[in-house]
């Protein structure tokens, strides 16, 4: 007998979470009695009433566990803090609000069963995605693919299975911090497939990713696999300067042949305030990279847990002193 934990990311989801808690649980219960189930909810510290509702849950049902963390940590923390403190053989990770269907579990448990031990889920947008969205999703995924050496499957989805093995990876050994994770379980390897699924009308609320926070995400996507903007800036800084110098030595030779200097007082501003733009898009995409190393040296905590409900051990990854080689 195995167990498997889904582990539920939720902020905010009052609306959906009974629905999607009962839509779950018919389904892994027909799992039974090959796999043993536990439901982790993550709650990313909420202003509603979910985390009451969930109590209420997991009051009536034991295998129902909560870790409510202190502030909002964000969704890529709150998945890193479900894989910590999961239990089980194998882990599922879905978001709450139903647009991850939970019929599809048994067909990710079925690969699994075939050896796999990372199972990645492909969306199919519905017509409620909206046309801005899957174009700029598509020409993300396009644009990193190109300047990564990790390859990140187009329209990946945090709804996912993995082994026991592929978290325990995480637990000790993979703590950067932002953390993008549909590509770090591209870079990890091992033995994986897909599954396509098509994405579903949220059960009601509304989205919690608003513009800044997807752009956030992709530009730690970009960071965390790429040098390719650092070279780009070094290759555009010296074109620019040798336009600058190209610029210089016509007008030094201008200037000797004519007693009048040239004129052409526009095209200095003109140069002046592109190549004053070029240099602050290149100091802000070093700035990004190095404030990527800052969040490391830091060394903060991903998350912190505000209180834990029916989770039996409070898992604590490894310092790095405690991995290190002796």
């Amino acid at each position: 007998m195995k167990t498997l934990t889904i582990i539920c990311p939720v902020f905010n989801e009052e609306a959906v979470i009974r629905s999607f808690y009962k839509e779950l649980k018919a389904v892994v219960a027909r799992l039974e009695p090959q796999y043993v189930h536990a439901i982790l909810f993550v709650v990313d510290r909420c202003d509603d009433g979910t985390l009451s509702i969930l109590k209420d849950i997991a009051g009536a049902d034991a295998a129902v566990q909560i870790l409510a963390l202190s502030a909002r940590f964000g969704h890529q923390m709150s998945l890193l803090a479900g894989i910590d403190h999961a239990m089980g053989d194998v882990l599922i990770m879905m978001d709450s609000d139903l647009q991850h269907p939970p019929d599809l579990i048994p067909e990710l448990v079925a690969e699994y069963e075939k050896g796999f031990e990372i199972v990645h889920t492909l969306r199919e947008d519905s017509r409620e995605i909206s046309w801005a969205k899957r174009t700029s999703s598509r020409l993300f995924y396009r644009m990193i693919n190109q300047i990564s050496d990790v390859e990140i499957r187009q329209n990946a989805a945090d709804f996912r299975l993995v082994s026991r093995r592929v978290a325990d990876v995480f637990r000790s050994q993979i703590r950067e911090r932002n953390q993008f994770l549909r590509g770090l379980f591209g870079w990890v390897g091992f033995n994986a497939t897909a599954v396509p699924f098509r994405v579903r009308a949220r059960g009601a609320g509304r989205t919690k990713y608003s513009v800044r926070r997807m752009v956030r995400f992709g530009i730690d996507g970009v960071v965390s696999f790429s040098k390719s903007p650092l070279q780009a800036a070094t290759i555009i800084g010296f074109a620019f300067a040798f336009f600058g110098f190209g610029v210089g030595l016509v007008t030094t030779v201008q200037s000797l042949n004519s007693s009048r200097f040239p004129s052409g007082w526009a095209t200095l501003i003109v140069l002046i305030s592109m190549f004053s733009g070029t240099q602050l898009i290149c100091l802000g995409i070093i700035g990004e990279y190095l404030g990527a190393v800052f969040d490391e040296v830091k060394q903060r905590p991903h998350y912190l847990i505000e209180s834990a409900i029916n989770v039996p051990v409070i898992n604590r990854p490894m310092s790095d002193e405690q991995t290190a080689p002796k």
